[in-house]
């Protein structure tokens, strides 16, 4: 498991702090957050670092004041999982449901996986934000 500074942590919104986290560290870390009443879930962001890193960067983006911390979170592009926070932060689902649609990433355990920008019959394999993406065809 991560090891955290002692709460609060501090930056300035010029210099957020960063803290690296596995998968299996997620969990654990935010619901140490959430229990120390450290800030809130700003947002989510996935970030393809395309097919041939075979990666995607999650930052889970947190704040307390002008205080800013991202999770960074590196994942295989080719098998993307990660735990649902909507346990801890329920107004997570959102974000994840983005997530998941988006970029393909699998959440486990999310609450909700109905589309939030996407058609429905939108095909399964086909993720927008993927720096493979080829609009051409898609929905024709």
């Amino acid at each position: 498991m991560i090891t955290l500074p002692p709460i609060p942590l501090t930056s300035t919104e010029e210099n957020p702090l960063n803290v690296t986290v596995s998968a299996l560290e997620l969990l654990p870390t935010v619901t140490r957050l959430h229990e120390q009443r450290w800030g809130y879930l700003v947002a989510i962001t996935g970030i393809d670092e395309g097919a041939a890193a075979n990666q995607i960067t999650i930052l889970y983006h947190f704040a307390h004041g002008a205080t800013l911390l991202n999770l960074r979170l590196t994942i295989p592009r080719d098998n993307p999982i990660v735990p649902s926070l909507c346990s801890i932060i329920p107004a997570a689902s959102f974000y994840e449901r983005e997530l998941r649609e988006m970029f393909g990433v699998t959440i486990t355990n999310t609450p909700n996986t109905d589309y939030l920008f996407l058609p429905d019959n939108w095909p399964t394999d086909i993720y927008p934000l993927r720096k493979d993406f080829q609009p051409e065809g898609v929905g024709a």
